[in-house]
């Protein structure tokens, strides 16, 4: 079959299938994650596959193209699991419930936000990863914000708002780096340029969570927190000792140990750390009234693959305290994979140039190439749903656009990190957004309008442009 040139309409007709299912599904299904988003996925990718089959593609290349995309997120999934399985030994060794004990004493609502914001945002710096941060320390601050009698959802924002910054201005960073490599400027340059629109939608961010953390702790909602601290104390060993795991782990990251092998070791951690600490735990989980090998064991692979949950009396608590190991993550799982077959056949059908291409045209000024960076990027992120390729596509399309504009590589490496990096996360189907929501049992959806880092990223890298502000030229150390 001859191959012909796909155009703009084709390319737009997955889309505009994906998106009215996507969409419908929130009206018609309680849970869309448990399987009604991964049809609507699929469903549009079979429309895509037969357009990419109409205009010539043979359908080896469509295959190659899904297998690459699926083999490229293979260790988000491993990853993703590992989360799940360390959340599980983090519980029965009491090192959440230390977590959420000691910062209950010392966090209170009127400053919960604001400093979860600024604690995410050190560590993910420390460590140059948003996903490890978000799923210890965030997990710990999720529990300490609902047992001060805060809504979930604005905690969620506050975690990922923290963690996304720290990513960004992290050089262990893969993002970072990868934003740096694909517009072909030096890692540190691009962090350095990155300061101009980060620190402002940070600072605003920060702002935003004092005002509201005010009114949060005006409230006479506020859940007495003795009752919490006491519970946890009768029910766990709770001791300074437990936090050995966590700063393992970190350490082990900062000293840029991959995060697989750190997970794992954070995660085999919580289990010794369970035998030592917590023996009644893991015997009375298991059913047996006595402490045993075989109790020990039983609980320990429970918490890594399955459902645990540890009773105090307490409904708040009784809330924090329950896990679902590897198998809570296997929806998140069947989202990426599905979300990856989408991808894949659009990219390899070159639906996604096309559509780019045709962004590009829209306009020839400076503020214009801007625009349609950032409109690629959030683009990709919603139908490719990986932010990698939001990094990478547009990188890779319009770095001769910004060399004929005369702008420095480092114009676009900012616009990257502005809009790719941190707008996946508020997208339900994408990896991040996907991870995210199943890490912290918080819906992306729900989150997503608290995240206010993220959101305001974009719009200040677009300011920027608009009012020519830091605009570098190429060769030359002034800005436009």
């Amino acid at each position: 079959m001859q191959k012909k040139e796909i155009s703009l309409l084709l390319a737009l007709t997955p889309i505009i299938v994906l998106i009215p299912l996507l969409s419908y599904n929130v009206i018609v299904f309680d849970d869309t994650l448990a399987g009604a988003n991964q049809m609507a996925l699929l469903l549009s990718a079979g429309v895509a596959g037969l357009i990419g089959t109409y205009v010539g593609i043979d359908f080896n290349t469509i295959y190659e193209g899904v297998a690459k995309n699926i083999k490229d997120t293979s260790s988000a999934i491993v990853i993703l699991l590992l989360i799940g399985s360390l959340a599980g030994t983090w519980l029965i060794s009491g090192v959440v419930p230390a977590m959420v004990y000691y910062g209950l004493q010392i966090l209170n609502p009127s400053i919960f936000l604001f400093a979860t914001a600024i604690i995410s945002a050190i560590v993910a710096i420390a460590t140059g990863s948003s996903w490890s941060t978000i799923a210890t320390l965030g997990v710990a601050l999720l529990g300490i914000g609902k047992a001060l009698g805060l809504p979930e959802e604005v905690i969620g924002g506050a975690i990922i708002s923290g963690a996304y910054f720290g990513d960004k201005m992290s050089p262990m960073s893969d993002t970072t780096n990868l934003a740096a490599a694909m517009a072909g400027t030096s890692l540190f340059t691009h962090i350095k340029y990155m300061t101009y629109t980060t620190f402002p939608s940070m600072a605003i961010t920060l702002t935003i969570y004092l005002i509201m953390g005010f009114s949060y702790g005006n409230t006479e909602a506020v859940v007495n927190t003795d009752e919490i601290l006491l519970t946890l104390n009768n029910t766990f060993n709770i001791t300074p000792w437990l936090f050995l795991v966590p700063v393992i782990v970190i350490y082990s990251i900062i000293k840029k140990v991959p995060a697989l092998p750190a997970l794992f070791l954070g995660s085999l951690l919580g289990g010794v750390f369970a035998l030592i600490f917590q023996p009644e735990i893991l015997a009375s989980i298991s059913g047996e009234s006595t402490f045993s090998i075989s109790s020990a064991y039983k609980t320990i692979i429970q918490s890594m693959i399955g459902d645990i949950n540890i009773s105090t009396g307490n409904t708040l608590l009784d809330s924090l305290l329950s896990t679902s190991g590897m198998a809570g993550m296997l929806n998140t799982v069947w989202l990426i994979i599905t979300a990856m077959v989408f991808g894949g056949i659009m990219e390899s059908i070159g639906a996604l140039q096309k559509i780019s291409t045709a962004i590009l045209k829209l306009g020839s000024s400076i503020s214009s190439l801007f625009i349609a960076t950032t409109g690629t990027s959030i683009f990709i992120n919603l139908t490719a749903a990986d932010q990698y390729l939001a990094i990478v596509v547009p990188g890779r399309m319009y770095s001769d656009a910004y060399k004929k504009a005369n702008l420095a590589p480092e114009n676009l490496s900012r616009t990257l990190e502005d809009s790719a990096t941190v707008t996946s996360v508020l997208i339900p189907w994408n990896t991040c957004g996907a991870t995210q929501a199943s890490v912290l049992g918080v819906a992306t959806l729900a989150y997503a309008p608290y995240a206010f880092f993220n959101i305001l990223s974009p719009i200040m890298t677009l300011i920027f442009a608009t009012f020519k502000i830091k605009i570098k030229k190429l060769n030359e150390d002034k800005d436009l």
